[in-house]
């Protein structure tokens, strides 16, 4: 008979509610038997070792090319490469781009199961393909510093190729050009003052990333956009609610300095519209069981409310007593979502 593959912590789980059962007469002994033969206790994880060890090979492979680069002999020859063309430079990394692309849609094909050696090599073709452009953008430099435009063309870039490949990864980096370009262009236009329209960095980011997120309600139903809509959802949050979180702290000043300036209760405005919406998307996760939308809306409301008691009680309370009402409130917050886990696994396993 096919066993049920569980964690030590759930295995332990379910042996104490059988036993707690057949203690009570809920479960006769063959009963309680036969459901504790059918899971077991699976054993090391090797696809979680397998994923962080290709992202140690990676940073080792950037280590190593840095290493590479501030060695003399390699920085004598870079010396006599140093007339390269920029275009020569583009198209090489352009083809190089393209060849790991190439490849790592043959390997997902041919080893799909060799999940994060096939990313591997699409994220180095994401490298080169960044190399590209801004090759590209050296290229064609006019000295106008309107280099906003290189986000733009990768947003394209990424984009298209995320589209062809059905990339999670490349469009990741797409959204990224994408928060990237909005950025640079509101500071280009603006001749890198510290505001746009009125508003600083945070807040403008606010508004990117609310147009992000109703982007995906207004297309979700379509096709186009399926595959990438959650993924998409996803990344709008994370812009929307990180940027609220850093509104919530520094308010809409454009220096650190005009910020050190004014006490931070005097923000309190700021940190209601964040807890605000955390509390809104919580509920309508909830309501409407969207994952996304509770899952960001109960961490970052928990993450505002732990930054106002650093805030405003870091230097009104004993150091003793702060810390230990924070680890309180640790304790008493990962005991009531242990049990939410364990009343979940249970349901899930009944079902």
């Amino acid at each position: 008979m096919e066993k049920l593959d569980l964690d030590k912590n759930e295995s332990e789980f379910l042996d104490e509610t059988i036993s707690f059962w057949q203690k009570h007469g809920l479960l006769d002994e063959a009963t309680a038997k036969n459901l504790q033969n059918s899971y077991s206790v699976k054993g090391f994880d090797w696809k979680r070792l397998a994923q962080y060890s290709f992202w140690v090979a990676l940073f080792c492979g950037l280590i190593a090319i840095a290493s590479l680069i501030i060695d003399d002999k390699v920085l004598n020859w870079l010396k006599q490469l140093y007339n390269t063309p920029d275009i020569l430079i583009s198209l090489f990394s352009g083809v190089l781009a393209a060849f790991l692309f190439l490849r790592g849609r043959r390997l997902k094909k041919t080893s799909p199961q060799k999940v994060f050696s096939n990313e591997a090599v699409i994220f180095l073709g994401i490298l080169f393909t960044a190399n590209c452009i801004a090759y590209l953008g050296k290229t064609f430099d006019n000295g106008s510093g309107h280099y906003s435009l290189l986000f733009l063309l990768s947003v394209f870039v990424y984009g298209f190729i995320a589209y062809k490949l059905n990339s999670h990864l490349i469009w990741l980096f797409a959204l990224i050009s994408l928060g990237s370009w909005f950025g640079t262009e509101t500071g280009y236009q603006t001749d890198w003052r510290h505001y746009f329209l009125g508003m600083n960095y945070p807040l403008r980011f606010v508004v990117f990333g609310a147009v992000l997120v109703a982007f995906c309600f207004v297309l979700r139903k379509k096709k186009w956009l399926e595959y990438f809509r959650e993924f998409t959802y996803i990344v709008g949050m994370a812009y929307l609610f990180c940027s609220l979180w850093l509104l919530s702290i520094f308010g809409n000043f454009g220096t650190i300095n005009d910020w050190l300036h004014v006490k931070q209760i005097t923000l309190f405005y700021w940190a209601l519209i964040s807890i605000a919406a955390s509390v809104a998307f919580t509920f309508y996760g909830l309501k409407k069981k969207d994952e996304v939308a509770r899952e960001f809306g109960i961490t970052f409301l928990l993450i505002n409310i732990y930054t106002r008691y650093t805030e405003y009680l870091w230097d009104n309370i004993n150091k003793t007593l702060f810390f230990a009402i924070l680890g309180l409130s640790f304790w008493l917050i990962g005991r009531k979502a242990e049990k939410i886990w364990n009343l979940d696994s249970l349901k899930a396993k009944t079902e």
